[in-house]
């Protein structure tokens, strides 16, 4: 906690201004899914706390929004959120991963790394598996791995969430099984309901006999495909990883990111752009950014 000093005039004692501290939580764009029996899209970065964040009074914070990834042919990382200004340590939440498409030889069968990594594709090479990207320490986790065991069955990895890993594909042409699930995410209660943010999409199933069906996915990450279709777009404003997508077809969006912060109400002053959403919890006011904006303390 620092200490400001304002004179008010000769022989007056100085007026004492104390910084004050603000909590937050911090939550990246995710990545998309991917073609063809690909893998679901990595979650966006989380980070959370109060660490290094006192607020000076009378300056200007910035809140970033980092968009979802958009899907394609192979389609795309999300974007990274920010909470930054002076005095305080820059909060960077990682973007996600996109996920590997499905039969696609690396590097675009492969997800990538993240705040949370990309489920793998399916390979193009029935004896290779579709890799997985990696997770950011503190942020969030691996995706799973992508596989095929010959041309009836096609299927991709999870991608991973804040509160754990994506799943690998399971199961074989010949016999039930599953794309990968999406990694689950984390809940938060720093508007006074429980939220959960940033779980991985489900990866896409592209299984010519019907046997398999599509990843699951929670905490705003879009499940898979079943066989067709392009699986779900992951959740506006969660950072929830886009589903793996079917037969043919692209994976889906990952959901943009989030930035809340929450300050206590007896210094909130008010003075905000990007219109956040402003609510009070407790002896609190929290200010809610799902667009880039400002706060000025």
């Amino acid at each position: 906690m620092s200490f400001g000093y304002q004179v008010l005039g000769f022989g007056a004692f100085p007026n004492r201004t104390v910084d004050y501290t603000a909590t937050y939580l911090v939550v990246a764009g995710a990545g998309s899914g991917g073609y063809f029996g690909g893998g679901g899209g990595g979650a966006g970065g989380l980070l959370t706390g109060d660490a290094d964040a006192d607020l000076t009074v009378g300056e200007q914070y910035t809140i970033t929004i980092g968009a979802g990834g958009a899907a394609g042919h192979p389609g795309n990382n999300g974007n990274n959120s920010v909470f930054s200004g002076s005095g305080i340590t820059t909060v960077t939440a990682t973007a996600g991963g996109r996920a590997g498409d499905g039969y696609s030889n690396a590097p675009t069968g492969n997800g990538q790394n993240g705040g949370s990594g990309g489920g793998g594709g399916q390979h193009q090479d029935a004896t290779v598996s579709g890799l997985n990207g990696s997770g950011t320490s503190g942020q969030g986790n691996d995706g799973g791995i992508g596989l095929t065991d010959n041309a009836t069955f096609r299927s991709g990895g999870g991608g991973g969430g804040a509160g754990s890993v994506g799943t690998n594909s399971s199961g074989s042409g010949g016999s039930s099984g599953a794309a990968g699930n999406g990694g689950s995410g984390a809940a938060s209660s720093i508007t006074g309901s429980s939220v959960t943010y940033a779980g991985g999409g489900g990866g896409g199933s592209a299984d010519n006999n019907g046997n398999h069906t599509g990843g699951t996915a929670s905490g705003g990450g879009g499940a898979g495909a079943s066989n067709s279709g392009n699986g779900a777009a992951g959740t506006a404003n969660t950072g929830g990883g886009g589903g793996g997508g079917g037969v043919e077809v692209n994976g889906s969006n990952g959901g943009s990111g989030v930035v809340i912060i929450s300050v206590p109400t007896s210094r909130y002053t008010g003075t905000t752009s990007g219109s956040p959403t402003v609510t009070t919890f407790g002896s609190n006011t929290v200010m809610k950014f799902t667009s880039s904006g400002t706060y000025t303390a």
